[in-house]
């Protein structure tokens, strides 16, 4: 990359924003023009549109095929388009010219390419003796170094430049390695940038010149120079096996890492300590290896490294609309908490728990807020999680001992503030080697994470940096202490009409993907993906809905693969049995319902709302009481409540006198392999009672919740919104719910409450009034 005579002027009228184009391989540094191979969609779109030929040009961190805003480096170049040539095969060859440094302030959107707003660093050169000084010797030493330049005219050139260009332009001549590019283009420094470059143009200088002169005494080497060097070889090796300075390379680059590693004060007086004992250590000594594993972990740990970029709420917002559907409030509670965090930095609040079913996109929205904060995204799998040591690490003194995976997870992200996702916290173990849940403590409390201590590190680690997100299927599973740090955000799934616009903006374009087709080469009805929903798939999230359509696109692919696809495929109603074989649920007929005994309720679940049905009889007896169903101690005491206050209210209920005189009472609630407890099933139960001893049936599109007392009064429950949604997907037309939980329906789908009879009582007579069929002699049993 040579520097050219060109005007490196910056216009006056920038605008607050740039498309951002990302080097994959290479650095473009003020002051130099660079000739790049631009062949990916988003690096062209950002060419595209390019105001009046200027754009951003960042380096990334890693080479990755598709950078995110947190794989760049924030430091960048304003740069000016020299000359673009389009190529054959649909890649452009580029001329960029370097015009001066910016700070990428925050990202403004990622698609069709990545926009950024910025700020321009100063560029001038400073006005000093140091200055002038240090401007001097750089051009005395290019001078001195013609033959790297490429030969006079080229040194004419780049001595011409302006001071604040120079050492821009001479590094980009250099044949340097990436890493030190970097560097230079993150000092902003004018006077430490030209030190640097100049430390780096007298040692290539020297190195040639070094090269030369082996070169030479290669050449003229004499019969002892030989075998003085093969002997000298020979002595290495044998103070190799004797383990008399083999390792000092080694240790030399671990010293060199350390001092690079920019260690707090307190990290770095114990790592001093431990060098200073390692050189008491023989190199064949155990405790050797161990301690140079250790300081390697301390090299490695991103200790100020920081990635995040300033939140765009707007950006935000957008990210969170564009992958996820629905979830309004959801989206809402995440801005509202990361505008508080950007306000006011880390507080009380600062850990987010997204609670809900299966497939509702909580890990997703996890990636969203790391994607919109430019962070790192590290997932930290907990399901299963029985030993503490898992997060806080092992000791030392263990055989095979390891940092615990939150540190690993650092490590990995290379800054120290990522977005670490705690997956799954509700299923956490404990046991004989600890709580790991108690372990979580300490991480998620603002006034302690700031010296979290690894046991195997043993030393503290600043984790207040860190936005944490955690995710939960059952919140009850979550220790009560460990709730306490949590800011909770519920998600209880999707009606069946969001499940639709999911289907068609987000599941079809992916899984036609992983099947290696075009989402277009399969053609859905809106009333074939409304059969596929309530069909296949019985669910509050969309993960079974997006398997069983990548059943019907594998279909398509071994069409495709056998040459026999006429695309599009079309689907509809009737095509679905022929890729997903038989229907897998079924609404309950009406008629299920037409006999008395038969109620219909609602459950929460920790993978949803479901719909319960309670079922009743009488058997000849002495008026006992039989339940069946895996019914826990609750269910069981509501029951008995149940069948109280039907008789204490026989008269009223049109009960006949002595009803079990000589009958048995049987209550089974069906699905009897699953276990089912908790209180919400007392006005089911007592509707059920009620309706078979007075022998007027429920209506079959009738669906309720709420406990019982013995007086008849209707008391709240939980988890309402996911309840309704499951009436709402079973077709229920009626929903009986307890008058204080009125409040809870504005979490509930305004679509779905417009399809429901919403009916709010305090008391059974109200529930036992809108539930129960119209009494008639034809529904009444005889006495």
């Amino acid at each position: 990359m040579a520097p050219v005579q060109l005007d490196f002027d910056i216009p006056s009228d920038l605008p607050h924003t740039l498309p951002v184009m990302a080097l994959r391989r290479g650095v473009l540094l003020p002051g130099a023009v660079g000739s790049y191979l631009v062949g990916r969609a988003r690096s062209l779109s950002a060419l595209q549109a390019t105001p009046g030929g200027l754009l951003l040009v960042a380096a990334q961190r890693d080479p990755v095929g598709d950078p995110s805003p947190s794989d760049l480096l924030n430091t960048a170049v304003l740069a000016r388009v020299v000359e673009r040539r389009a190529n054959d095969d649909r890649t452009t060859r580029v001329h960029l010219q370097g015009l001066a440094r910016v700070e990428l302030t925050g990202f403004t959107s990622v698609q069709p390419h990545l926009e950024a707003r910025f700020a321009t660093l100063e560029r001038s050169w400073p006005d000093s003796a140091e200055a002038d000084g240090a401007a001097e010797a750089l051009r005395a030493t290019i001078g001195e170094s013609a033959e790297l330049f490429g030969g006079a005219s080229q040194v004419a050139a780049v001595r011409a430049l302006p001071d604040a260009l120079l050492a821009d332009a001479v590094a980009s001549v250099l044949r340097a390695d990436e890493t030190w590019l970097k560097e230079v283009l993150c000092t902003i420094d004018a006077l430490q940038r030209a030190d640097k470059v100049l430390t780096r143009l007298v040692r290539v200088r020297e190195a040639r010149a070094a090269r030369d002169s082996i070169k030479e005494r290669v050449q003229n080497a004499t019969r002892d120079q030989q075998r003085e060097f093969f002997l000298r070889q020979q002595l290495k090796a044998i103070q190799q096996e004797l383990g008399d300075g083999g390792d000092d390379d080694d240790l030399t680059r671990l010293r060199e890492r350390l001092e690079a590693a920019d260690l707090p004060d307190e990290v770095s007086e114990v790592v001093d300590r431990e060098l200073r004992r390692m050189e008491r250590i023989s190199a064949q000594s155990p405790e050797r290896s161990v301690a140079i594993d250790w300081l390697e972990w301390i090299a490695d740990l991103p200790w100020k490294t920081y990635s995040a970029v300033d939140v765009d709420l707007g950006a935000l917002e957008a990210a969170l609309d564009t992958s996820h559907y629905g979830l309004d409030d959801v989206k809402r509670q995440v801005v509202e908490h990361l505008a508080v965090r950007k306000l006011a930095g880390a507080g009380r609040a600062d850990v987010l728990l997204l609670q809900g079913p299966p497939g509702v996109g909580k890990t997703s929205i996890g990636q969203a807020i790391a994607d919109a904060t430019g962070r790192k995204l590290v997932r930290v799998a907990l399901g299963g999680v029985r030993d503490e040591a898992e997060l806080r690490g092992h000791r030392r003194t263990y055989i095979g001992a390891r940092p615990g995976r939150l540190v690993e997870g650092l490590r990995r992200a290379g800054t120290s503030d990522p977005v670490i996702l705690l997956d799954e916290v509700d299923k956490l173990g404990s046991g004989t080697w600890g709580d790991p849940a108690a372990a979580l403590l300490e991480v998620l409390d603002p006034e302690q994470n700031h010296a979290f201590v690894d046991r195997y590190l043993e030393v503290p680690f600043d984790l207040s940096k860190v936005l944490f997100v955690a995710t939960a299927n059952d919140l009850s599973r979550v220790p009560g202490p460990l709730r306490d740090r949590l800011q909770v955000l519920d998600i209880a799934g999707y009606t069946r009409e969001e499940k639709l616009v999911i289907a068609r903006e987000h599941l079809l374009s992916r899984v036609a993907s992983q099947a290696g087709l075009e989402a277009e080469e399969v053609s859905f009805t809106d009333a074939a993906l409304r059969e596929a929903i309530s069909g296949w798939t019985r669910e509050a999230g969309v993960r079974e809905l997006q398997r069983v359509l990548g059943t019907v696109y594998r279909a398509a692919a071994v069409l495709k693969a056998k040459g026999q696809l006429e695309a599009p495929l079309s689907v509809d109603v009737g095509d679905l049995p022929t890729y997903l074989k038989k229907r897998r649920f079924f609404d309950d007929p009406p008629e299920l319902n037409s006999r008395p005994g038969l109620a219909t309720g609602l459950a929460w679940t920790p993978v949803g709302g479901s719909v319960l049905h309670v079922e009743s009889a009488l058997l000849p007896g002495r008026g006992q009481l039989v339940l069946t169903g895996q019914l826990g101690d609750v269910m069981k005491e509501s029951a008995r409540a149940a069948l109280t206050y039907v008789l204490s209210n026989a008269e009223r209920l049109a009960v006949p006198t002595g009803a079990l005189s000589d009958h048995d009472v049987h209550i089974h609630v069906p699905a009897g392999a699953i276990p089912k407890d908790g209180p919400s099933a007392g006005v089911t139960m007592t509707t059920s009672l009620a309706s078979l001893l007075s022998g007027r049936p429920v209506r079959s599109d009738v669906a309720m919740t709420g406990e019982a007392t013995l007086r008849g009064r209707v008391l709240p429950v939980g988890g309402i919104k996911s309840k309704v949604l499951a009436a709402h997907r079973r077709g229920m037309k009626r929903v009986i719910l307890p008058r204080r939980n009125g409040v809870d329906l504005d979490d509930v789908p305004a679509e779905a409450l417009a399809e429901l009879d919403i009916v709010l009582v305090d008391t059974m007579d109200e529930v036992l009034e809108a539930a129960l069929e119209p009494a008639s002699e034809a529904h009444v049993r005889a006495a």
